[in-house]
């Protein structure tokens, strides 16, 4: 199918139009159906896509304003492929998983309207077209949080809301010069990222707009010292909201870095390597000890994924086929960890309506398919072996190794400190005797529960076990990525940065 990208898109929306009249008692069969046919086209984008092209695939060009240069460009690689497939499995578990019952119909279409604009996100071309889908994706969000969300819903999605709308206006000023400059250039008005990538700028100029970019991204990583929103808004959004936050809203950062920043600015990205290596370890030490310190169980999961969304960014800018390949198959795994480890702290929120790890103790025997389940989502959580989250972090700090030893044993401490506060997390909560007579008659998983998180424990041992099926596309776009920076450059840092990854893979 030619269009099949633009059927991705605006399939959702157009369901979600629709939605408004389902009748309300259907509406959750009504928003599951249309996930799981969103799932199945991805999973047929997945099927056509050649794995043995790094580049564009799927493109579709219309133009919408010729004058200025603005069309609808929209494209798949190996590096937004996968995203895209996670994004649209984890809105159609997470709607298998729900459990709302008040105005579930309103719901359902924001869900759908949420899920157009980030898969608009990660496969738009267009600059315009791309802040479009990003600034949108802040509207059905902030209604869930504040419409579903907890007591301090407000305060929460509020704040959500400034901090992710004002980075992203200086990262729009960004835009507009790029634009200017390519027309000052070129004599033509353009926002089409890969006529940006053809500008060599210089060094001045990439450092700003490098920096406008970093603005708008980093606070959607977040970043350290961007990230205060996030606990708020994981704290006191629904399950499903955490779920969609954290396994695919906070990778439009991430993944803005690789699709703008690097190619873009290939010298101001080599300048700027160790300032956000110190910020990206400082955001994993520091959110990891804090993570520790928390008594809810929502809260050590939200800390959790800031801390893991640092191991991300070290990668990326470990400017390496190791490190950026590592970075985004660790989105990958992070979303499905994340997003089932918050799908199960709704599980017992729905039956106790308590997420105090003191509340509880003693789960395993009184829910032993829930506490297995749990037990293999912590432990991908904290990177073990032949599970989906040790292939990205090793690949993050092989990555990241060649550019600083001290930097990725202190990176490496993630690791420990996770498995402390985890475990910990599950002794308090799982084991020891039923303290509390409520959980001694609680429910284990249903048939619904199961369904949306099963499929979760099969991916994460699987792709812990054989990753080459994702790994293998996805390292052919970095490495064409990192080509395209190789040539680009003007200053030798990433020439040897690029070259000495070539010789690493050509040794192997």
């Amino acid at each position: 199918m030619e269009n099949i990208l633009s059927v991705l898109i605006f399939f959702p929306a157009v369901a979600g139009l629709l939605g408004f009249v389902v009748d309300k008692n259907s509406a959750r069969v009504y928003g599951i159906s249309v996930a799981v046919v969103e799932f199945l086209l991805s999973l047929w984008l997945w099927m056509s896509f050649d794995g043995t092209n790094a580049g564009m695939q799927f493109v579709e060009i219309i133009p919408l304003v010729p004058d200025f240069g603005i069309s609808y460009y929209v494209g798949v690689d190996g590096i937004s492929l996968f995203i895209v497939v996670m994004a649209a499995l984890m809105t159609m578990l997470g709607m298998i998983s729900m459990n709302i019952e008040k105005d579930i119909k309103n719901m359902v279409i924001s869900l759908l309207f949420l899920e157009m604009t980030m898969i608009g996100v990660f496969v738009a071309l267009d600059a315009i077209v791309f802040y479009l889908f990003w600034e949108l994706s802040l509207v059905p969000m902030l209604y869930i949080i504040g419409a579903w969300g907890g007591p301090l819903r407000i305060y929460a999605s509020v704040k959500f809301f400034l901090y992710t709308f004002s980075g992203s206006l200086i990262m729009l000023v960004g835009m507009l010069f790029m634009a200017y400059l390519y027309q000052s250039i070129s004599g033509v008005w353009s926002f089409s990222i890969t006529d940006w990538y053809a500008l060599v700028l210089p060094m001045n100029y990439q450092i700003w707009l490098f920096l406008a970019f970093f603005i708008g991204f980093a606070v959607k990583v977040p970043m350290f010292p961007f990230h205060t929103w996030l606990p708020y808004a994981h704290g006191q959004a629904p399950t499903i909201g955490s779920v969609i936050l954290a396994a695919v809203l906070l990778k439009m950062g991430t993944y803005g870095f690789v699709r703008f920043s690097l190619p873009m600015f290939p010298d101001a990205s080599t300048q700027m390597i160790m300032p956000i290596a110190v910020l990206s370890i400082i955001m994993i030490i520091y959110t990891a000890m804090v993570a520790y310190a928390q008594k809810d169980i929502k809260q050590v999961i939200a800390y959790s994924s800031v801390s893991h969304m640092g191991v991300i960014m070290l990668g990326i800018f470990a400017m390496n086929a190791e490190g950026i390949g590592g970075s985004i198959f660790l989105m990958l795994s992070h979303g499905i960890v994340s997003g089932a480890l918050f799908m199960l702290v709704g599980v017992i929120y729905d039956r106790r309506h308590t997420k105090l790890m003191s509340e509880f103790g003693g789960l395993a025997s009184v829910m032993p398919k829930y506490a297995l389940i749990f037990g293999i989502m912590l432990m991908a959580s904290v990177g073990l072996p032949l599970t989906i989250g040790f292939v990205g972090e090793f690949l993050v700090l092989l990555g990241f190794y060649k550019v600083s030893v001290i930097g990725t044993i202190l990176a490496g401490t993630s690791v420990i400190v996770g498995a402390i506060y985890m475990l910990s997390l599950y002794k308090k909560s799982f084991f020891g005797p039923v303290t509390n007579e409520e959980n001694s008659k609680l429910a284990d998983l249903d048939a619904k529960e199961l369904v949306a998180l099963v499929p979760l424990v099969v991916i994460v041992i699987w792709l812990g076990v054989y990753p080459k099926p994702v790994l293998g596309p996805i390292d052919n776009s970095v490495k064409a990525l990192l080509g395209f920076m190789h040539e680009k450059a003007q200053t030798t840092e990433v020439k040897e940065i690029i070259t000495l990854s070539k010789n690493i893979k050509e040794a192997k």
